[in-house]
């Protein structure tokens, strides 16, 4: 064969990669989809539903997971940063739990791959959250004769630390997306046009891909910081605490959140990683308001202008974001379709604990001859 002249051969590299781009783009876009279902053991799933809102699992009895993850707002919290344990705040949003058994890897900053039971065991014994001795919790358990029932019921022998971080994660299988219009086929033209620009001029799709709507890997937008994060000692103190744990150098004067970066510090390009949160879901976000990791955007509206923006300022900011010059028409289309991503609220029976607990221990009679 003869020698291809090099405007042509330059030609043929460039149509092709046009083709691998938009075969990529297009293979995002396909993967949108509903999630599919997950089975759960029925008797684990109710006593990890029992657990989940169980005020008993915190040190001083004062908050349940439920606190922070309130059912009428999609398993978030309607505050900018989560609450924390009493006598504590917080640093960051509080997620949605809805779909969270779907993911692998967990948290804004990604740092728990492992499993929920490991994130569930995090959440119970993080002092600044539910600040919980699981020693004392199981203690605690054994003299609940609903759980003691339950736990046996569920094939789980008595109450027990491994136990509750298994019961906890089957019952969060349960919190799954339904009858979201986008999967049932039901959206609104406004939302039609909407996912057309998401899998197009937007550009959505090249990091929310996939059933869940994240690539499950960080990036950095330029997000403001949360300022009410160091202004407020409470919220300052669990910040502090958590940086100390993770090891960061002169967490005192630290005025910033670093995120990814908190996960492995010394390999090379860790510096690159300082601002860089995961990507979030974007399903049930009609419920989960204020957005982004610090809850510093009130509402949709503000994320697709921030987006529209080309994201905000950050020196490690992803050479991703650029500025999508978007008409108001296309914004508001984009909104609806990010509305559409939301399915019926999880707030009935079927996921709400709503029997009461006991407001005390009932004695044991002649406790000095009875096993524990």
């Amino acid at each position: 064969m003869g020698r291809v002249p090099t405007t042509r051969r330059a030609f043929s590299v460039l149509m092709l990669g046009l083709a691998v781009a938009a075969g990529a783009h297009a293979g995002g876009s396909g993967d949108l989809g509903p999630l599919p279902s997950l089975k759960a053991n029925k008797a684990k799933a109710e006593l990890g539903k029992r657990l989940f809102f169980d005020k008993r699992l915190s040190g001083d009895a004062a908050i349940s997971c439920a606190t922070c993850h309130q059912p009428e707002h999609g398993y978030s919290h309607p505050d900018a940063l989560s609450p924390g344990y009493p006598g504590n705040g917080h640093f960051r949003n509080s997620p949605t739990l809805v779909n969270v058994a779907h993911k692998k890897i967990w948290l804004h900053d990604g740092r728990i791959g492992t499993s929920l039971n490991d994130v569930t065991r995090e959440m119970l014994t993080e002092t600044y959250i539910m600040n919980m001795d699981m020693r004392i919790m199981q203690e605690r358990l054994k003299q609940d004769p609903v759980y003691v029932k339950m736990f046996k019921d569920a094939g789980m022998g008595e109450p027990s630390n491994g136990g509750v971080r298994n019961a906890i994660p089957e019952y969060l299988k349960t919190l799954t997306s339904k009858n979201a219009p986008f999967d049932t086929g039901n959206m609104s033209d406004a939302a039609k046009r909407g996912q057309g620009l998401f899998t197009g001029k937007a550009g959505c799709v090249s990091c929310h891909t996939g059933p869940l709507l994240s690539d499950g890997k960080y990036h950095n937008l330029g997000v403001p910081e949360n300022f009410a994060i160091f202004r407020d000692p409470m919220n300052h103190q669990a910040f502090i605490t958590y940086n100390m744990f993770m090891g960061i150098p002169n967490y005192m004067n630290l005025k910033r959140d670093l995120g990814a970066f908190n996960q492995n510090k010394s390999v090379e390009g860790a510096e690159m990683r300082k601002g860089a949160f995961m990507t979030p879901t974007l399903r049930e976000l009609k419920y989960t308001a204020p957005y982004m990791h610090n809850g510093t955007l009130a509402t949709l509206d503000e994320v697709v202008a921030f987006y529209d923006r080309g994201g905000g300022r950050d020196p490690n900011k992803s050479a991703m974001l650029k500025p999508l010059r978007l008409t108001a028409g296309e914004r508001s289309d984009l909104v609806a379709f990010l509305e559409s991503l939301s399915g019926d609220p999880l707030t009935g029976d079927a996921y709400v604990w709503s029997e009461p607990y006991p407001e005390e221990y009932e004695a044991i009679a002649n406790w000095r001859n009875v096993r524990n």
